[in-house]
């Protein structure tokens, strides 16, 4: 079981490194944002953007993970059909979605609220649909094939070059809103010039009647389940917007993105994680393997969500930009919401390792059921909380949703594929950390506030081992670490087989 565990942190690795590269690159554009556009321009951005990541989810329509679903099993087809029908699927239904947004595009500003002069906002955002689309299939087929490096290589450019012409349009050619745009139009073309050679060495021109239809039927439930995902992601912007203005949402849009640094782990783990589960859900211990991946998966989001909710506030306070801070001084009031989204991120994580019986027994006819209870469950809190509550109330909302479908998924994904997590350690986590993080809250820490935090980060460990949560071989593998690599080791420090 080890071997696994550490073949899936390898991969995670590899992709750890693409998407935190990536991510990191992104992320600097907020503080830039915050210091180039006023909270209103910015607010604008959120929800245009917000209505794009909706739309994502119409454009693929479940074919990325109906590919990897059927390119692990190769039930149907050949292995060139496998790719090649979802590719040109989303291809075709990509130009005519994108095609209707540009002949729609007046109707379509004046339905999400935004002014005439902003219609060509709506026709870049067809044009990133339709190129984005694209490249759905090709980089799943890099994930299922093992190539984490290509797949990284890929991803590093594409966004790096987005964050230079980003710099070039907002400082040197003074575009403003429009220059985010382009910028992105402009990298997913790049993505999908680097992508050719992937899409043409896979191309066939045999097409599987039978191969889609299965496809269809596996991936067709994702875009309602998709949908309701994406919603509880982004739809507090437009409601906020509604509620409280474009200056609530661009404040809130640059605080929920400091979560950025625990939706790296929960990204960088997925990556690698729905490969790793398909390709051993038929080995003997594939669900202790799962249990066990699961722990650990908490132990050390937990272990994060602690140390950035201790440190993020004064890392942004931080004068990086000549001066300036991280972040700006007008931004800070959604400081507060940032811990909030940090644990929201957790629990999507937690989702997401449950979700493998959905895959491994094709019961993909649930997943609307849950993301739309998470949905529903986003749209009416975010309608009481926005009011009574303001920024953190569209915090808490996004909580309550991945809490809720974390929860929904575990009752109905045990019906179909029984997994003995394990709880009793989980809750020991849970316990330790939420003790750690309510003295971190309730107790004023003075001028001694570093040594202060990092005595409450020793005192997260200290309560784990009082509870006895580490197994004598994890005790062991962790006194390992101290110990130089050329030692040798006695037979006491051998993992049992309760760890591997």
């Amino acid at each position: 079981m080890l071997d696994k565990i550490k073949q899936l942190g390898s991969d995670t690795a590899v992709y750890g490194v693409s998407t935190i590269l990536g991510r990191f690159l992104t992320f600097i554009l907020t503080p830039i944002y915050t210091h180039i556009l006023a909270p209103n321009d910015l607010g604008i951005v959120a929800t245009v953007f917000a209505y794009i990541a909706v739309l994502n989810v119409v454009y693929g329509y479940g074919m990325e993970s109906a590919y990897m679903k059927y390119a692990s099993t190769m039930e149907l087809g050949t292995r060139k059909q496998v790719f090649s029908v979802p590719f040109f699927s989303v291809g075709v239904t990509s130009f005519l979605f994108s095609l209707t947004i540009l002949v729609g595009s007046a109707p379509i500003t004046d339905l999400i609220n935004l002014s005439p002069s902003r219609v060509n906002l709506v026709v870049y955002s067809a044009a990133i649909l339709f190129l984005d689309a694209l490249v759905l299939v090709p980089f799943a087929s890099l994930r299922m094939a093992g190539k984490a490096k290509r797949f990284a290589a890929i991803k590093i450019a594409g966004i790096t070059l987005n964050v230079v012409c980003n710099l070039l349009f907002l400082f040197v050619a003074k575009m403003g809103v429009e220059g985010i745009f382009v910028s992105n139009i402009i990298s997913s073309a790049a993505t999908l010039l680097m992508m050719l050679p992937t899409i043409l060495s896979q191309m066939s021109g045999g097409w599987h009647r039978e191969l889609y239809r299965a496809l269809l039927k596996f991936g067709i439930p994702y875009v309602p389940a998709g949908l309701a995902s994406m919603m509880i992601q982004v739809i507090n912007r437009p409601m906020m917007e509604a509620l409280q203005g474009a200056a609530a949402v661009g404040i809130f849009q640059a605080n929920y993105r400091l979560g950025i640094f625990m939706m790296l782990i929960v990204s960088m783990y997925d990556f690698a994680w729905r490969p790793f589960f398909l390709s051993h859900a038929a080995d003997p211990d594939a669900k202790k393997l799962f249990a066990r991946i699961l722990t650990y998966f908490v132990l050390l989001t937990t272990g994060i969500f602690l140390l950035l909710s201790f440190y993020l506030a004064d890392l942004v306070r931080l004068p990086i930009f000549w001066g300036h801070p991280l972040v700006a001084r007008p931004y800070w009031d959604g400081l507060a919401i940032v811990p909030i989204i940090l644990l929201a991120y957790v629990f999507l994580g937690i989702y997401n390792n449950l979700v493998a019986g959905i895959y491994i027994e094709k019961k993909t006819q649930y997943l609307p059921v849950i993301t739309i209870a998470g949905a529903l469950v986003n749209v009416v809190t975010n309608y009481l909380w926005i009011p009574a509550y303001g920024l953190q109330g569209a915090a808490y909302a996004t909580l309550a949703s991945y809490v809720v479908m974390a929860g929904l998924l575990y009752v109905i994904v045990q019906r179909f594929y029984p997994v003995s997590y394990e709880w009793a350690r989980i809750a020991k986590i849970a316990v330790s950390a939420g003790c750690v993080f309510g003295v971190f809250v309730f107790l004023p820490t003075g001028p001694w506030e570093p040594l202060w935090k990092f005595l409450l980060l020793a005192l997260f460990v200290v309560l784990m081992y009082a509870l006895k949560f580490f197994v004598p071989a994890e005790r062991s593998a962790l006194l390992a670490v101290f110990r130089r690599r050329g030692a040798p080791s006695s037979p006491a420090d051998t993992p049992s087989d309760e760890l591997s």
